[in-house]
């Protein structure tokens, strides 16, 4: 198993930041990586709620990948899942309220967690685990400032 965590503090309050990651279809005009969002469970936003997406590679290409709510504790905790070829991925949102500067702040916490399911899974995971590991973390960066863009923060983000 691989895990890339990162942590950093945005300028807007937890139910703001909750309210952006939970609106699926305003999730493609937020998240630059993100494309088409086709949310395939009706009902409101909860546990059994999923949806595909198309997220743009860091190398270029696009990748589609579904993505299913295991946990969503507001405005606490959001847990994804999704399946890969060789892997299965654990998305896990973690905020947390804190005060800077006077402001209303939230610490995020994603923690992104693969587990090879195939040997070749194992293998990839093997040789590029580092390369991969990179990518992963620049992504969940790039998801964070999205955010504090969308969420009137200055739109950048405190690493914590």
């Amino acid at each position: 198993m691989s895990t890339v965590a990162i942590t950093g503090i945005i300028e807007a309050h937890a139910v703001d930041v909750w309210r952006l990651l939970t609106d699926l279809p305003g999730r493609a005009a937020r998240l630059t990586a993100a494309g088409p969002i086709e949310v395939l469970t009706p009902g409101s936003f909860g546990p059994g709620t999923s949806w595909r997406e198309e997220r743009v590679q860091p190398g270029g290409g696009t990748l589609t990948e579904e993505f299913l709510v295991v946990e969503a504790l507001a405005p606490q905790r959001l847990v994804l899942c999704s399946s890969g070829t060789g892997a299965d991925y654990r998305i896990t949102w973690s905020l947390r309220p804190v005060r800077r500067r006077r402001r209303g702040c939230t610490a995020i916490t994603v923690t992104h967690e693969a587990v090879p399911t195939a040997p070749y899974g194992r293998v990839v995971a093997l040789l590029l685990g580092g390369l991969a590991a990179r990518a992963v973390e620049a992504a969940l960066w790039r998801d964070l400032a999205d955010l504090a863009v969308a969420a009137g923060a200055t739109g950048s983000v405190e690493a914590a």
